[in-house]
């Protein structure tokens, strides 16, 4: 059983750290840039409980609310305060606000390179099942947890999307199994039921590939691929729900609530195919890692939506700095500040709706 306390401080161990990450990038690209930093705060702005330390004019001090961090540089919206961030020049600002969104992809390669590492990468070979759904037509044709899928339909199985391949494309119709269990090879027939949800999947099973160690190069281009398939991923969602590609609940967004119940989903799996791990020898399962891959996707969307050309988020202030770079005009401070202002009073109105409608009505979350 996993404990509440567990997943809370994981939780907010893991989306502290990404605002903090987020915020250490602008303080380390204001600084190179000269631009003085007044506080690098410790939590949400709000209460100051103590000033740690002061290190090149910058106060590090921590605030009552313990989430993530904040960056205050000096003259953040005026351009009369000599040294500060709007009287810098447009590269320099523009170094400043891309530099939090950067950290946090980068944050999300080092996190797919230590999951690569861990896991290794798929190998051409037979495919493992892993798990199997309770009366599916997987059990029902009696396959097992641990099992290796040779063949399926007389065709050798080298890859798992080889399989599902050959699952979908005979849907209510008797699939032939090849497989091996130990050294013992057998065969059974299993007919994937399109009856069955997207979730349940057609024939039950849950499969992984055949792994192999990972190269050093492996590991870190593989971080980097993987970061930027979910940066895609993220740029075509609007694209998928006006083609109906995807369903408009599967692309909710969901506030603090639906986040800490998927960490809760992740910790719970995670610790469980680690106890199975450490109690039954040779067990089929490997231990997952759906906590830190979890970590890494939510790096990338922070990452990704502070881009967007949002006023009050980075990529609205990178979209004010533009056309002073592009046509040498600066839009008018005070009209930026307004604009600013006014889509932050906005974002939080839309958070707070976000965050109710987690209570009011649940996402429903992907079972790990």
């Amino acid at each position: 059983m996993v404990s509440g306390l567990l997943i809370f401080v994981i939780f907010l161990l893991a989306l502290s750290g990404m605002i903090f990450v987020h915020e250490l990038g602008h303080f380390i690209a204001a600084r190179w840039a000269g631009i003085e930093v007044e506080e690098f705060g410790f939590g949400l702005p709000s209460y100051k409980l103590v000033t740690l330390f002061r290190w090149k004019g910058t106060d590090f001090t921590i605030h009552a609310l313990p989430l993530g961090g904040f960056v205050r540089p000096k003259g953040e919206n005026d351009p009369n305060v000599p040294g500060g961030l709007a009287a810098a020049s447009p590269w320099k600002r523009l170094a400043v606000l891309f530099a939090g969104p950067m950290m946090n992809l980068l944050t999300a390669i080092v996190v797919f390179s230590i999951l690569i590492a861990l896991e290794g990468m798929p190998a051409s070979g037979p495919i493992k099942v892993q798990e199997i759904s309770p009366n599916s037509p997987a059990a029902q044709a009696g396959l097992q947890s641990g099992d290796s899928i040779v063949a399926m339909n007389g065709q050798k199985i080298t890859d798992v999307n080889q399989a599902i391949g050959i699952i979908q494309a005979n849907l209510d119709k008797p699939v032939k199994v090849e497989f091996k269990r130990g050294a013992e090879e057998m065969t059974t027939s299993a007919t994937p039921l399109s009856s069955r949800t997207k979730q349940e999947g057609a024939l039950g099973v849950s499969l992984s590939p055949n792994m192999r160690p990972a190269s050093a190069g492996e590991i870190l281009s593989g971080g980097v691929t993987i970061t930027g398939y979910q940066i895609a991923t993220i740029a075509y969602l609007p694209v998928a729900l006006i083609q109906g590609a995807v369903a408009p609940g599967e692309a909710r967004v969901i506030g603090f609530k639906g986040i800490y119940d998927l960490f809760g989903l992740a910790v719970k799996e995670d610790v469980q195919t680690r106890q199975e791990a450490a109690t039954t020898p040779n067990a089929p399962q490997r231990p997952s890692n759906w906590t830190l891959n979890l970590i890494g996707v939510l790096s990338v969307s922070l990452g990704v939506m502070n881009l967007l050309p949002i006023p009050a988020l980075d990529g609205g202030r990178i979209l004010f700095t533009l056309p002073e770079i592009l046509f040498r005009k600066r839009v008018p401070t005070e009209w930026e500040n307004v604009v600013n202002g006014m889509a932050m009073l906005l974002l939080i109105a839309l958070m707070v709706f976000i965050n109710v409608m987690d209570f009011v009505k649940p996402a429903v979350l992907p079972t790990p």
